[in-house]
């Protein structure tokens, strides 16, 4: 029990030995860690203040003493530096804080301005909405209803129209059937072929091939006969070495009412003669063609029909379209000759060599008037040019065989080509109608005129009794001079008179003319089916809308894509 008790007593004493100990160790660390700084601050300020005030040993010193060295000298400089680029940032950010609050202040009143401008656009809105509706309602009230017109349509049996006084007198309130051409039916046009009927097989192979081209490519043309508004008959040319001879004019007037769709009188009824020649059958002429049409190029005063029949251009490029590379530019207005002319009658011509020309017209209009003014037309024409006041060229013999011709009608002289180097050189051409007033148109007169404006020579027709092709829609004041055969003496001075500005005005006018109405198969079909068409007061068909081709330039560029090429000249 005692060593037990013993033992425990020296461990309790032992565990107080340490305590006692730590607590000792505690207290000098504590006592050293707090008081030796304040004895060691207190011991380096006395030292201090002993040394003056100059001398501080452990206290701060000044900014030249501590910049003595160089590594602080590039310290306090980098300080300014960046002192001072603290500064410019810091104004900058000043600035643009100010900036930022003007833009705010900007930003604020045009949203004010876009707010008011939505509400003044509702208003408008508003305004035009009422507006429209107002309008309206105003058409409505005071505007009728339109509709399309009632349909115009042929009785079944189609008995026709009453008959007129006589065949002479048909015009086209008389002779035409108006029912079958509404003016919403769009023209439908049937045309027949040319083997339906006998004398088809003695037609010009040229001018048939030329005639199925240009239907082909028409816009009117249709397939069913029952809603034809015209039915169109190609009666010719005849061709010359044809087989069998040509039908006599009664036998012509049955194989005519024999067509399929002639309905006894032949009314709608368009018959077409196409000419290539000078000299062309007159295949109609005393032929009774009922209440049917009749275009072609030669016409007697007592077979047209004015207002009815059409005198039509002459068919000179029936497949081959002109060259209009090769026609000849519009400038110079004036060209080597005044004017030109080269033709053969016999008739006239033997009566003036036989006598001397007049002295002067004076003289000749106190004798007996002369029975045919192409005597006094030589004359003149050969005084003007024997005075050389104008180069002029006219021929009165042709140097070859001249073309065969109507009788009074002057002949062309040579081949196409020789008259057009001519007419090309010419500002004026002479275009003599037939002496017989009986011819209205001949065939010969309209080639004369085809080629000269084919090569922008201006013509001149002597004797306003003509007819020219077309001559109720084609204003030919502006594109020809017609000269009455008694005004021939006044003729070179009224050539001499036109100003440049007028002649180049006709000779574009001219031109187009040609261009449009003339110069093709195509052009010419569709001008005598535009004729009747507006005769009859029906709307044209609209045109197709076509992409336009472009035109490379010669320089590789295509057309319109180079600036300065107008200004340069290469068009």
């Amino acid at each position: 029990m005692q060593r037990n008790g013993g033992v425990v007593g020296n461990g309790s004493q032992s565990w107080v030995l340490r305590r006692v100990r730590l607590t000792w160790l505690s207290f000098m660390l504590f006592f050293i860690l707090v008081f030796f700084p304040l004895i060691a601050h207190y011991y380096l300020t006395t030292i201090d203040e002993a040394g003056g005030p100059d001398k501080h040993i452990f206290g701060p010193r000044p900014g030249g003493e501590l910049c003595e060295a160089k590594h602080v000298q590039d310290l306090c400089r980098i300080r300014e530096s960046v002192s001072e680029e603290l500064l410019q940032l810091e104004a900058k950010r000043q600035e643009l804080n100010g900036e930022i609050a003007r833009l705010n202040l900007r930003i604020e009143a045009c949203k004010r301005s876009i707010d008011s401008a939505k509400q003044d656009l509702l208003q408008l809105k508003n305004v035009i909405s009422q507006t429209e509706h107002s309008y309206k309602e105003l058409m409505a009230q005071n505007q009728p209803k339109l509709s399309l017109p009632v349909r115009l349509l042929p009785d079944k049996d189609d008995p026709g129209l009453p008959p007129p006084r006589s065949v002479q007198s048909c015009r086209l309130h008389t002779c035409f059937d108006y029912a079958r051409c509404p003016l919403t039916s769009g023209f439908p046009v049937y045309v027949y072929d040319t083997g339906s009927y006998p004398w088809g097989e003695n037609i010009d192979p040229l001018v048939k091939q030329a005639f199925a081209s240009s239907v082909k490519s028409s816009v009117y043309v249709t397939d069913n006969p029952s809603i034809a508004c015209l039915y169109v008959v190609l009666v010719g040319e005849i061709h010359d070495s044809s087989p069998s001879p040509a039908p006599s004019p009664l036998d012509l007037e049955k194989q005519l009412k024999a067509l399929p769709y002639w309905r006894s009188d032949g009314h709608n009824h368009l018959l077409v003669h196409l000419s290539r020649k000078s000299l062309t059958q007159n295949f109609l002429y005393n032929v009774s063609t009922g209440r049917a049409a009749v275009a072609q190029s030669t016409f007697l005063e007592r077979q047209y029909r004015e207002g009815f029949d059409l005198v039509v251009s002459p068919l000179v490029h029936a497949l081959s379209e002109p060259n209009f590379l090769e026609v000849p530019p519009q400038v110079p207005v004036k060209r080597k000759y005044l004017f030109t002319f080269q033709g053969e009658k016999v008739e006239s011509l033997r009566s003036s060599l036989l006598e001397a020309p007049p002295q002067s017209f004076e003289e000749e209009m106190e004798g007996d008037p002369p029975a045919d003014y192409d005597d006094r037309i030589i004359g003149t024409l050969k005084a003007v040019q024997d005075s050389h006041l104008d180069q002029v060229l006219v021929e009165f013999t042709c140097k070859n065989r001249p073309k065969p011709s109507l009788p009074t009608e002057w002949a062309l002289c040579g081949e196409r080509e020789d008259r057009l180097e001519v007419l090309k050189a010419s500002t004026f051409a002479l275009v003599i109608s037939p002496g017989d007033g009986q011819f209205v148109a001949s065939a010969g007169c309209n080639m004369r005129l085809f080629e000269a404006l084919e090569v922008g020579a201006i013509p001149v027709v002597l004797g306003d009794h003509s007819k020219l092709p077309y001559h109720h829609l084609i204003r030919w004041s502006e594109a020809a001079i017609m000269v009455p055969k008694p005004r021939i003496t006044e003729l070179h001075f009224l050539l001499r008179s036109l100003s440049d500005s007028d002649l180049l005005a006709m000779r574009r006018q001219g031109r187009f003319l040609w261009e449009t109405y003339f110069s093709t198969s195509e052009s010419i079909f569709n001008t005598i089916l535009a004729s009747v068409r507006t005769s009859i007061q029906i709307p044209a068909a609209p045109i197709k809308e076509e992409p336009a081709q472009e035109i490379p330039h010669k320089a590789g560029k295509m057309a319109g894509t180079d600036a300065n090429m107008a200004d340069n000249g290469d068009l």
